[in-house]
């Protein structure tokens, strides 16, 4: 019998990019799902296929006392509830990143414990990680030093999630999970030109036609990169199989740099463009490459989905979704 099977849970973050695909696989699983949204204007767009078989609710995770009123009866808090942003974001807007996220989660994780729920999975990052760490990386390295800078206000934020996660598993006895994902990507990514970050980003000027097509940095730097649907799964495995408070890194094992990252979405997208690199502009971590060794021995994930298939499948969705209905009179 499913783990999930009749369990109900609550996603917070669940009508987003990473959310709503984590949404759909509980309801495959037979979990009885609640998402909560922010306001009655909050896009439902992305739950389309599901929203007939989970519950919506229009709650504040700002304000506690909506956190313990969408809790209330609950097995399973997910809470991907998160501020997030590119490189120019972050390095402009530490303390609102930091304040906004560590809010949410302490009403979250608070609003749990009242609850008494069996479970709560809480979603780190990978920007918990400080600049010169290993490569790649282990969990152990997740406290060292300071986090990356041009990412610090939400590295700290996540760093103090983690540690609050751990800390109520201490004192409470809340039975507590900890993913620290690598960069998603994926259909439903967050493409608005603010905020997006370097995968759906890229997407979008290539597919615009920008050219020369700058991109920021020397091109050398690299990341890892993860699918949607392998995220998803590792959440899910994370949470049902390993409740011990201690982090699971979640990523894959395919490290690229920026410079072949934007190669691989020219080519895929069918465009001839002039890729430029600036090195005067911001670039982030040097290297970013995940340790996956333990997430396959104690949850048994591993990733599935390749970068070239992955990008296509984006690309393909982008092209369908996104620009068919911009270009709709």
């Amino acid at each position: 019998m499913s783990f999930w099977l009749d369990k109900r849970v609550v996603v917070t973050g669940g009508a987003g990019f990473i959310g709503s695909h984590l949404v759909e696989r509980l309801v495959a699983l037979g979990a009885r799902v609640t998402v909560p949204l922010q306001s009655a204007e909050t896009p439902q767009d992305n739950l389309a296929g599901v929203r007939d078989r989970i519950t919506l609710v229009v709650a504040d995770l700002g304000r506690f006392e909506d956190c313990a009123r969408v809790l209330a009866g609950h097995h399973i808090v997910m809470n991907l509830a998160a501020r997030v942003g590119g490189v120019q974001y972050n390095i402009d807007h530490p303390a609102s990143m930091f304040r906004d996220n560590l809010t949410i989660f302490m009403n979250v994780i608070e609003a749990a414990r009242l609850s008494a729920v069996e479970r709560f999975l809480v979603v780190s990052s990978a920007c918990v990680y400080p600049r010169e760490c290993s490569v790649p990386t282990p969990e152990e390295e997740g406290f060292d030093g300071i986090p990356e800078p041009t990412n610090e206000g939400y590295g700290w934020a996540k760093r103090m999630e983690e540690f609050l996660g751990q800390a109520y598993a201490r004192q409470h006895g809340l039975s507590v999970a900890i993913a620290r994902p690598y960069n998603a990507y994926g259909p439903r990514d967050n493409f608005d030109p603010t905020s997006s970050h370097v995968v759906p980003a890229l997407i979008r000027r290539v597919c615009a036609g920008e050219n020369p097509l700058r991109v920021w940095g020397t091109g050398d730097q690299t990341r890892t990169f993860l699918y949607v649907s392998d995220f998803v799964e590792g959440l899910i495995a994370t949470a049902e199989r390993y409740p011990q408070a201690d982090p699971v890194n979640l990523g894959s094992t395919e490290e690229v740099s920026i410079r072949e990252l934007t190669g691989l979405i020219v080519e895929l997208s069918g465009t001839d463009v002039t890729v430029e690199f600036d090195a005067t502009r911001p670039a982030g971590q040097p290297r970013r490459t995940c340790d996956t060794r333990k997430a396959e021995r104690v949850v048994g994930f591993r990733a599935e989905v390749g970068l070239r298939e992955g990008l296509a499948r984006t690309i393909d969705w982008y092209r369908t979704r996104v620009m068919t209905l911009a270009h709709r009179p």
